[in-house]
């Protein structure tokens, strides 16, 4: 059920860059590696054998072999600087553009991921949600918004890294929407340290790929079908300085939004703002092509 707070993004299927197809062969092996990796997905239940460290190890690996039969590389880059207090929770908060996002950063980090709630009946990415953990959210459903920050504060307390999309829904990687203060409260409440997380989907020259972005009245299909023809992706992940989460989630949801959005970017020519009045959103555009880091 929708509300007004209900957040909504104004990008559609036009949003998506016109691409040139990669190879037939290079496609073909795609969809080989990709049976391939569901096939070894029934063997992860192994795992819980190993200790923690290198179960957490294995889930990685995997995340990264999943990326590689769709054609997705990631590059990341770390400036967190000094590693927090030992078993100290931390909320890592990212924009939201794809299906993939889960994927990439559980092969940077393990991490406990707040979710829409639907993704766990998706094929193959239901099965890996539940194996990271996910805390389920329907967004159309205001009331339970109380009892998702909860279960996220707890998680926090005991020392989990948990991993949200403050967005509340997907853009196309140019345009932006704002990050909704409610999930920082569970930073706040707990006194989690919080790590903004800039992620990019880009070309080889750097441009942005927004025909990964899951938008529009596109299905799940179609989108994994147009990822895997694309002529190769890579995802740039910059982890930003861990930030504490003071008292006012409005206003550490603002220091965390210049990372999550490339403020530190001085090249940015934002040329476009695209305002949504049901939501209460603003979008920047982002038209020049940026080295990859």
């Amino acid at each position: 059920m929708s509300h007004q707070w209900m957040p909504a993004s104004p990008c559609t299927d036009t949003c998506h860059s016109a691409y040139v197809r990669a190879g037939a062969v290079a496609v073909a092996l795609r969809y080989v590696a990709l049976v391939a990796t569901a096939a070894v997905a029934v063997l992860l239940p192994l795992a819980v054998v190993l200790p923690a460290p290198r179960r957490r190890g294995v889930h990685r690996r995997y995340m990264l072999m999943v990326l590689r039969a769709f054609g997705v590389r990631v590059q990341v880059s770390d400036e967190r600087g000094p590693a927090g207090e030992p078993g100290r929770g931390v909320l890592a908060v990212a924009g939201h553009v794809s299906w993939l996002d889960v994927l990439v950063l559980n092969s940077v980090d393990h991490g406990e991921y707040v979710a829409r709630a639907d993704l766990l009946d998706w094929p193959l990415i239901g099965r890996l949600a539940r194996r990271v953990r996910v805390v389920p959210i329907d967004r159309g459903r205001l009331r339970d918004l109380p009892g998702v920050v909860d279960e996220a504060a707890e998680r926090l307390r005991t020392g989990t890294r948990v991993v949200a999309f403050p967005e509340g829904t997907t853009w196309c990687g140019r345009a932006y929407g704002r990050l909704r203060p409610a999930l920082f409260q569970a930073a706040v409440d707990s006194g989690a340290a919080v790590e903004p997380i800039e992620l990019r989907y880009v070309r080889g020259d750097g441009t942005t790929e927004t025909g990964v972005c899951f938008v529009g009245e596109q299905t799940l299909l179609a989108s994994l079908r147009r990822t895997i023809h694309l002529p190769g992706v890579i995802a740039e992940v910059r982890r930003g300085p861990l930030q504490e989460p003071g008292v006012d989630r409005r206003e550490l949801a603002e220091r965390c939004e210049r990372v999550v959005h490339g403020g530190h970017r001085r090249e940015r020519e934002v040329d476009v703002l695209l305002a949504s009045a049901h939501v209460g959103s603003v979008a920047v555009v982002d038209r020049r092509p940026v080295p990859v880091q």
